[in-house]
């Protein structure tokens, strides 16, 4: 029988090579921290810290602003230095919490729960609302949201993705290999808090060896499996991951995976989870990837949140060229930054870098219209005829081809032989039909 995956998408080269046997490495703990006030969907959170006040590791240094929001902890001991606005991993500025650290790592008080099947589904979103979770491998929706669907929308399926379908990440996938045991605890901590009866984990078929680690994990689990996938880019979307392990349709227009009866996570949340609900231990750290071919030792490294950049690539050796472009995040959805005084956020799931050479900017030509966009996308749009109605400002055409459907996952700018820049174009539109609506 052949792998499972979903109708669409694209096969780039996975340039897992440089990072994938680095196993995780701790970062000394950074001088200074930037935390970022918004580094999720929603409100942002709300600073009640000023600057000179003392902070400890672990300390709430901003309160969620809302349901849909989460906190922010300082990840470092010291002094609060200043709060203004930064460079932030999305390319823009914003507003953020600089915390000059004093040497120390003092913690706020944990305690870790002994019986934690013991706890209630509120008790356990409780404890994850209060550690600031958000989902670690995508656009970092409040995960205690996710785990609260409304009475009418039951939840059957816990999906875990394990797929991280991005070229050069392999943080994913070394925590896969590495907390095996705590991503499946994780995972039935989160089954019990949506009374879900079935948890599954998807793993492309290019970590063999994760596969082989949760086949014989779950080998005796009745409700519990991990499914191989095939090899295609974005298998990791929610929708498109959904589709690939159950065969449910998540459908469009606005259709979410409680309409599915599924939530889906990603592996590294799930250990945060473990974490906040086990020993109250709030998001702030995490795994991200170093790398690219100039990187001089390619790294998986555990960092606190608010790390510049700068840190991330000084303890990878620096680099062996001259920087060309820098992307936080993947290589199809990422961002490219400005400057390497940039501080990871929770949602940062890699750091790459790219010689003059790759990055080079190709004109964009006239289309072909030959159809290859049509061909693979995995939301079933037309991109070439969305972008057209944007370059023309016909924002009533373009919302009726599907402009907010897109998950700029990129597929159709990857495989455009006139180099037209789909996702800009698109991006745009988004944000002038949003502000229509408005």
């Amino acid at each position: 029988m052949g792998l499972r995956t979903f109708p669409g998408g694209v096969h780039p080269h996975d340039e897992k090579h440089y990072s994938k046997d680095s196993a995780i490495e701790e970062l000394p703990l950074p001088k200074k921290v930037v935390i970022p006030i918004s580094q999720h969907i929603g409100a942002p959170s709300q600073p009640i810290v000023k600057k000179g006040d003392e902070v400890k590791t672990g300390q709430i240094i901003s309160e969620a602003n809302g349901f849909v929001s989460i906190p922010m902890h300082a990840s470092i001991t010291g002094k609060v230095t200043k709060i203004g606005k930064f460079y932030h991993p999305n390319g823009s500025m914003a507003q953020a919490i600089e915390i000059t650290g004093n040497g120390e790592d003092d913690w706020i008080e944990l305690s870790e729960e002994k019986e934690i099947d013991s706890l209630t589904a509120d008790e356990i979103k409780s404890r994850i609302a209060e550690a600031g979770i958000c989902g670690m491998g995508g656009a970092g929706f409040p995960t205690h949201v996710k785990l609260s669907p409304p009475k009418d929308k039951f939840i059957d399926t816990v999906i875990l993705n394990g797929v991280e379908c991005e070229p050069y990440l392999t943080a994913d996938y070394r925590l896969m290999l590495e907390r095996s045991k705590d991503i499946i605890q994780g995972l039935k901590l989160l089954m019990k808090t949506v009374s879900a009866k079935q948890g599954i984990i998807g793993i492309e078929a290019n970590k063999p060896d994760a596969i082989e680690i949760f086949e014989k994990l779950l080998k005796n689990e009745n409700n519990l499996k991990a499914i191989p996938l095939k090899l295609k880019y974005p298998q990791g979307a929610e929708k498109q991951l959904i589709y690939a392990t159950t065969k449910r349709s998540v459908p469009n227009k606005g259709g979410l995976p409680m309409d599915v009866n599924v939530v889906v996570q990603n592996v590294g949340t799930t250990i945060a989870v473990l974490e906040a609900v086990k020993y109250r231990k709030p998001l702030i750290d995490r795994i991200i990837t170093v790398s690219g071919r100039i990187v001089k030792n390619p790294k998986n490294i555990k960092a606190r949140i608010g790390t510049y950049f700068s840190d991330l690539l000084e303890f990878a050796g620096g680099t062996t060229e001259e920087i060309g472009k820098v992307i936080s995040g993947g290589p199809m959805m990422g961002f490219a930054i400005s400057t390497l005084e940039t501080p990871m956020a929770k949602t940062s799931s890699g750091l790459l870098l790219f010689d003059q050479k790759l990055a080079q900017k190709e004109a964009e030509r006239i289309c072909l219209r030959c159809g290859r966009c049509v061909d693979i996308c995995p939301m079933n749009l037309v991109p070439s005829l969305i972008a057209h109605n944007v370059k023309h400002e016909d924002w009533e055409m373009a919302e009726k081809y599907g402009v907010m459907d897109c998950m700029k996952c990129g597929s159709c700018a990857y495989v455009c032989p006139s180099h037209i820049k789909l996702i800009q174009w698109i991006d745009i539109g988004k944000i002038k039909v949003s502000a229509q609506k408005k």
